[in-house]
């Protein structure tokens, strides 16, 4: 049963600026917008995952899990991770461990379309227990203080709006002591082949949107949203202005993606 989280709450201002890919919008804009481009992708979401990463975002997905280490009895919070890839592999990674106190793993996302993708395809293949499955806006957590063990967000917080306001719900629903990870695309400067790496960006992975996804314009929004998200320095010190400590970076794929990592005290 997928629970519904009520209208998120109102931003500080409506009409404070940010980035929808290359065009500058108002916050409450940003996040309709965004609803739309996760609700039309959804079905294929995960194959163009597969595709544009020819494969590697499962290396890094691994890599978060790795530094996660999941233990039994771990409660997971695991933020825009609406098809479950993160989830499953948390609860693969706990099975055989301690199956008196298994982990569990609270999917939460602001868009119902990814939550269904990820609940059919949990049921498909026998994942009943351990996992519940929220609609709600990472801005506006529908949960109490100190409620979960750790947090992840993988390839989501760069769609957010308010990212602030994002880390800052992490910081409040961890409990103390317990770690928040983030895995992101950020701005990369591959040098003598970023020509090569913006015409992949700007040019392929639209066209192999609108082939595979049947969409092309919510595959550009995609990767100019790379472009937009702070660079790691800038993103670890909102981190730690979100109250985190011990905030540190994990540089992977010639810089074109990091895990970062913090501790909630």
């Amino acid at each position: 049963m997928i629970e519904e989280n009520g209208p998120a709450a109102a931003k500080t201002s409506e009409e404070e600026q940010t980035s929808f890919g290359f065009r500058e919008v108002s916050l409450a804009e940003k996040s309709r917008l965004v609803r739309g481009v996760f609700d039309s992708v959804a079905p294929r979401y995960d194959a163009m995952n597969d595709l544009m990463s020819a494969g590697l975002h499962r290396i890094w997905k691994a890599a978060l899990i790795d530094q996660l280490r999941p233990r039994p009895g771990m409660h997971l919070l695991d933020v825009a991770g609406g098809t479950g890839d993160i989830a499953t592999r948390f609860l693969d990674a706990l099975a055989g461990k301690d199956t008196a106190s298994p982990g569990h793993v609270t999917v939460c996302d602001v868009n119902r379309e990814m939550l269904d993708v990820g609940r059919d395809r949990a049921i498909n293949s026998g994942r009943l227990q351990g996992l519940d499955w929220v609609c709600g806006d990472a801005e506006n957590l529908p949960f109490p203080d100190k409620f979960v063990d750790a947090y992840t967000i993988a390839f989501g917080i760069r769609n957010v709006a308010d990212r602030d306001a994002a880390l800052r719900e992490a910081w409040r629903v961890l409990k103390p002591g317990s770690p928040f990870l983030c895995l992101e695309f950020v701005p990369a400067d591959f040098g003598a082949l970023q020509s090569l790496y913006d015409f992949y960006s700007f040019r392929v992975v639209p066209t192999l949107g609108q082939v595979v996804a049947k969409d092309k314009d919510s595959y550009k929004y995609l990767v100019e949203s790379i472009r937009k998200f702070p660079r790691p320095a800038k993103f670890r010190e909102m981190i730690e202005t979100a109250g985190f400590s011990n905030c540190r970076t994990r540089v992977m794929a010639g810089g074109m993606v990091v895990l970062f990592s913090g501790w909630r005290t």
